[in-house]
C-alpha cells in the first residue's frame, strides 16, 4: 500500500520531552495517492503499564486528536504510533514511533529550592556581579538521569565540565510571579561512576536586570539571581538518587563582571575558574549559598521551543571609520551575539559595540537610547597556541554593524580566518512558509519580513530587539499574527504568551499595552484600555485557531477575550461608540510628527469603534465554534449594533467617511462595517486616495495590515499593486531601495538624505508594518486557509503589477500546501498541491471555483491579457 504516516507530533512541541500536558493531543501527516482520504485510524500507546491500541472506526481527524489513554504521571514516558485506514478499509503500516516524556507535573515533585551567592549587593546597581554555583556529589552510573532546571534570572548548566543543552536566555520571559518555565534534559550520558560535579552560570536577564526606557527599572521580579535545579538519577535496581539545589551548594564570583539585556556583557577571562564544573575541583574558597524563595506551584513546563542559535553569519566587509575605528558589516540586520576567537597578551581588552545603521561613516547609536549594547572581553592570555574563544551568555543585541576596538593583531586577517562571527538567536520555531515572485524587490521585502520576525520572536514577540525597550507589545503582535503563523510554527510560543496576556489582564478586562507588564515613566502607566492593542485578546486566538486548528487554545483564552469585549461595551455605552479616553489610533501614520506618532489622519475614535465591532464579531464566532450558543447570539447582536452606530457616526450619506483617509476606508471595508451599497463607493474612494498620494503609504499600525485587502477586495487590484510596488518614501519598497534588510518601525526611519529620523522611536527592526506579507501569501500568490487548520485551502491567485510569476508554500497541519503561477504570453498557468487530509477550492481570475482533493493539480487560463 502506498499510504505512509509520519511519526506523530505531540501538542505544539518540536521535541516532546519534559512536557507539561497530562493528556497531550496528537497529530500526524499522511502521504498517499491523490484523492485518498483517511476514514479511520488506530493509535498505539506503549506505557510502563502496557500497550494500548485505540481503534477509531470513522474519523478523518488527524490534527490535535484527543489523548487515547489514561492521564500521564510526572516523569512518565510513552511511545505512540499511528496507522490509518482509507474508505476501502485497507490499513497503512504503523508510523515510526514518537516517544514523549512528561516533566514534573505536581508542585510536590519539586525538592530543589533557589540558591544564590551569599554576599552583600547594591540592589540598584547595573553592575551586580552574578555568581557561579556548584556542587560535587558521588554517584554510580545510572540507568537514566534527568535534570529539571530553571532560575531567577538566566542560567546555563554544566555537568562534569560539559554544557547541558543548547538553549540561550533560558528560562525565557514570562509573568514570573505566576509562571516560571523550567526545562528538562536527559543527562544520562553526562554522569560518571564515582565523583561528579554540577554547576551553573547565572545572569540578571529580565528577572532583575534593568528593564524599560527613560532609565528603566531594576528588580522588577526579584533582586536575586538563583538556580533551581533537580538532578534525578535512576538505577537499574529501582533506586533514585536526587541532587537538588539546597544549602550544600557553594557559590563564587565568576569571570562575568556584569551582564544585562540592554547593556551587554563584561567578561574578564583572568577570573575564570579552571575545572569549576568538573569533579575534583577545590571549592573550599567558595562560600555557602543563600536560599531564596519560589512557590513550586508556579513552575511550568514549556509549550513551545526555546531560544537557540539558528544561524551564523560572517562579516561581508571591514570598514575603516573617519575616527580611526574599525567596523564589521555583517550585511544583515540580525539579533544575536558576536563570537570571537583571539590570541593576545593577558589583560588586553576588546570592546564590541553594536548598531543597526551607520551615519557619517561611524556606527550610529542614538536609536539605542540608553542601551549601551556593547560587550567587553579581557583576555586571559593563553599559555598555549590555542586561541581564546568567547561569546556573551546572557545578553542579545540587534545589529548589523559592530565597532571593534582593542583587537590584538590584524582584524582583516582574523575575519578571513572566521575569528569573528555573528550568531543569530531567536525562538527555535519550525519554518513553515515561503514566498517568491518575479520581482526581486518584493522578494527582498519578504525576506526583510522574515528577518524581522526572527529578530523579534525572542521568547516573546517583541517590538524591537536593540534599544532600551524590547517588550511584548500586544498591538504589534495582533496585526502581525497572520503573517507570523504562515512563516513559522509559532503556535506553542504564542500559546505561552497569550496565557500571560490573560494573567496580566486587569479585573475590569483591560489588556496591557505590552506583556509581561513592566512599569514605564510615560503614558503607559497606569494601564489604560486601547483599541488595536487590547484586541489581541480576541483576534490572535482566532488567528491561531484559523491557522493551526487549535480549538483548545480558543477555549482557554475565551474568558480573556470575553472580558475585553465586555469592557469595550461598557466604555462605549448605549450609543455603542468608543469615542472617549486615551487611544493610539493609527499609530505611526507617516503624516504624524516624529514625537507624536498617535497624531494620525484617521480619527482615533473611528479606529476604536471599528475594532470594537470587529472583535465583537470574532468573539461571536468564537462562542459559536465552542458551542456557547447564548454568547454567540448576544455578541453577534452587539456586533450588528456597533456596526450600525459606526455607520451613523462616521459614514456620510454619499459613502464618504468623516475621516477621509486611507485607514478609515480600509478598516470600514475590511471589517465589514458598511452597508452593501456603500462598499463599492468606499473602495473607489480608497483607490482615489492612494492615487492622490502618488501610491505612497498613508497608513500606520491600524491601516497598513488591511489597506491592500480593502483595495483588492473591492475590485481595485491594480491600486493595491501600485501601493505595493511604489519606491518613493513612504512605501514598503522605499526601505528596500535604501538597503534595509529588516522592516523598519517608521516608514522613514532612514530619511532620503541618508540620515536617521530624528524621532526617539526609530528602530530599524520592527515587524508590524511587515503585516503586508500576509496579503502577499493570500492574494499575490493565492494560498489561504478556508477552514481552520487548512483542512480546506483556498487557492485564489490574483496576478498584477507586472509580476510574471509568484509562488508560495506552507507546511500546514496536514502537510505541504503549495501554489505557483506564471504568466506565459496570454496564458496563466497554475499548479497547486493539496496535502493528504485536506481539500481545496481553486479559483482563477474571472473563472468559477473548482473543487479538488489531495494531490497536485494543473490549471490554465488562456486569453488573459498580460499586465504591463
Amino acid at each position: 500500500m502506498s499510504v505512509t504516516v509520519a511519526a506523530p507530533t505531540v501538542e505544539h512541541h518540536r521535541e516532546p520531552f519534559g512536557i507539561g500536558e497530562r493528556r497531550p493531543r496528537l497529530s500526524w501527516k499522511t502521504t498517499a495517492p491523490a484523492g485518498w482520504a483517511q476514514n479511520g485510524y488506530d493509535l498505539e500507546v506503549s506505557r510502563p503499564t502496557g500497550v494500548e491500541v485505540t481503534h477509531v472506526d470513522t474519523s478523518p481527524d488527524s490534527v490535535l486528536v484527543p489523548w487515547p489513554s489514561a492521564p500521564l504521571a510526572s516523569r512518565e514516558a510513552a511511545t505512540v504510533r499511528v496507522r490509518v485506514r482509507g474508505s476501502d478499509g485497507e490499513t497503512s503500516p504503523w508510523s515510526p514511533p514518537t516517544t514523549l516524556e512528561t516533566g514534573l507535573l505536581d508542585p510536590g515533585d519539586w525538592v530543589g529550592v533557589p540558591v544564590t551567592g551569599d554576599w552583600p549587593e547594591d540592589r540598584e546597581s547595573d553592575d551586580r556581579r552574578p555568581p557561579l554555583v556548584r556542587r560535587s556529589f558521588t554517584a554510580e552510573r545510572p540507568a537514566s538521569a534527568r535534570l529539571y532546571v530553571t532560575a531567577h534570572g538566566m542560567y546555563e548548566v554544566e555537568l562534569n565540565g560539559r554544557r547541558v543543552g543548547r538553549e540561550a536566555l533560558a528560562p525565557g520571559w514570562t509573568v514570573y510571579r505566576e509562571r516560571l518555565r523550567y526545562a528538562t534534559y536527559d543527562v544520562t550520558a553526562y554522569l560518571l561512576d564515582g565523583d561528579n560535579a554540577i554547576g551553573a552560570w547565572l545572569g540578571d536577564g529580565w528577572y532583575r536586570g534593568r528593564m524599560g526606557w527613560r532609565g528603566g527599572f531594576r528588580n522588577l521580579f526579584g533582586d536575586d539571581v538563583s538556580l533551581i535545579a533537580q538532578l534525578e538519577l535512576r538505577y537499574a535496581d529501582g533506586r533514585v538518587q536526587t541532587i537538588a539545589t539546597d544549602g550544600s551548594w557553594r557559590a563564587a564570583f565568576g569571570p562575568i563582571i556584569a551582564t544585562g539585556n540592554y547593556d551587554g556583557e563584561v567578561y574578564d577571562a583572568r577570573e575564570e575558574h579552571d575545572g569549576w564544573s568538573s569533579p575534583g575541583f577545590d571549592d573550599t574558597g567558595w562560600t555557602p549559598v543563600r536560599l531564596t524563595q519560589r512557590d513550586p506551584a508556579t513552575l511550568v513546563a514549556p509549550t513551545g521551543p526555546p531560544v537557540r542559535c539558528t544561524d551564523e553569519l560572517a562579516p561581508v566587509a571591514v570598514l575603516d571609520t573617519p575616527s580611526g575605528g574599525t567596523v564589521l558589516d555583517f550585511g544583515q540586520n540580525l539579533v544575536g551575539r558576536v563570537r570571537i576567537r583571539v590570541s593576545g597578551a593577558s589583560g588586553t581588552v576588546i570592546t564590541l559595540r553594536t548598531a543597526e545603521v551607520m551615519q557619517e561613516g561611524e556606527i550610529y547609536t542614538r536609536p539605542l537610547r540608553s542601551a549601551k549594547s556593547r560587550d567587553i572581553y579581557t583576555l586571559r592570555g593563553s599559555t598555549t597556541e590555542a586561541p581564546e574563544e568567547w561569546e556573551p551568555r546572557f545578553t542579545f543585541h540587534g545589529f548589523r554593524y559592530v565597532d571593534v576596538s582593542g583587537w590584538p593583531g590584524d582584524i582583516r586577517e582574523a575575519v578571513d580566518n572566521g575569528d569573528l562571527v555573528a550568531r543569530v538567536y531567536h525562538t527555535d520555531m519550525e519554518r513553515t512558509g515561503w514566498f517568491e515572485s518575479s520581482d526581486p524587490l518584493v522578494n527582498r521585502l519578504h525576506d526583510n519580513v522574515v528577518w524581522g520576525m526572527r529578530g523579534n520572536f525572542v521568547d516573546i514577540p517583541t517590538d524591537c530587539p536593540q534599544r532600551d525597550e524590547r517588550v511584548g507589545w500586544t498591538g504589534d503582535l495582533q496585526v502581525f499574527a497572520p503573517t507570523a503563523s504562515f512563516l513559522y510554527d509559532c503556535s506553542g510560543m504564542l500559546d505561552s504568551w497569550l496565557r500571560d496576556v490573560a494573567i496580566e489582564q486587569l479585573e475590569d478586562g483591560t489588556v496591557p499595552w505590552y506583556v509581561p507588564v513592566i512599569p514605564a515613566h510615560h503614558m503607559w502607566t497606569p494601564i489604560r484600555p486601547g483599541a488595536v492593542w487590547g484586541d489581541v485578546a480576541v483576534l490572535t486566538p482566532w488567528t491561531l485557531f484559523e491557522r493551526f486548528g487549535d480549538r483548545g487554545l480558543l477555549e482557554r483564552q475565551y474568558d480573556s477575550a470575553k472580558a475585553w469585549v465586555d469592557l469595550m461595551d461598557r466604555l462605549a455605552g448605549d450609543d455603542h461608540l468608543w469615542n472617549e479616553g486615551f487611544q493610539l489610533g493609527d499609530w505611526l501614520d507617516p503624516a504624524a510628527p516624529p514625537q507624536d506618532p498617535a497624531d494620525a489622519r484617521t480619527d482615533r475614535y473611528l479606529v476604536a469603534t471599528a475594532y470594537f465591532a470587529w472583535s465583537t464579531h470574532h468573539l461571536a464566532r468564537t462562542a459559536r465554534e465552542l458551542g456557547k450558543t447564548d454568547d454567540a447570539a448576544r455578541y453577534a447582536a452587539l456586533a450588528d449594533a456597533v456596526r450600525e452606530s459606526f455607520v451613523a457616526e462616521y459614514v456620510t450619506p454619499d459613502g464618504r467617511l468623516t475621516s477621509d483617509a486611507q485607514t478609515a476606508y480600509a478598516l470600514a471595508i475590511r471589517f465589514g462595517l458598511l452597508p452593501e451599497h456603500l462598499v463599492a463607493p468606499a473602495g473607489r474612494r480608497l483607490a482615489e486616495l492612494v492615487a492622490e498620494a502618488g501610491n505612497r503609504i498613508a497608513t500606520g499600525f491600524a491601516g497598513t495590515p488591511v489597506v491592500s485587502d480593502a483595495l483588492s477586495g473591492t475590485g481595485h487590484l491594480d491600486a493595491a499593486y501600485d501601493l505595493l510596488l511604489e519606491r518613493e518614501c513612504p512605501s514598503w519598497l522605499y526601505a528596500v531601495t535604501q538597503g534595509a534588510t529588516t522592516v523598519w518601525e517608521r516608514w522613514d526611519s532612514l530619511l532620503p538624505d541618508g540620515t536617521v529620523n530624528p524621532g526617539t522611536m526609530t528602530s530599524f527592526n520592527h515587524y508590524a508594518l511587515g503585516a503586508v506579507a500576509d496579503w502577499l501569501h493570500r492574494v499575490v500568490a493565492g494560498l489561504a486557509p478556508a477552514q481552520p487548520g487548512y483542512r480546506r485551502i483556498a487557492f485564489r491567485p490574483q496576478p498584477g503589477g507586472g509580476l510574471t510569476s509568484a509562488r508560495a508554500e506552507h507546511e500546514t497541519p496536514y502537510g505541504r500546501a503549495a501554489i505557483s503561477w506564471r504568466l506565459d504570453g496570454h496564458a496563466l498557468r497554475v499548479e497547486v498541491t493539496v496535502p493528504t487530509g485536506a481539500t481545496a477550492i481553486v479559483q482563477l481570475p474571472g473563472e468559477d471555483a473548482v473543487e479538488v482533493g489531495s494531490g497536485t493539480h494543473h490549471f490554465e487560463r488562456v486569453a488573459v491579457a498580460a499586465t504591463a
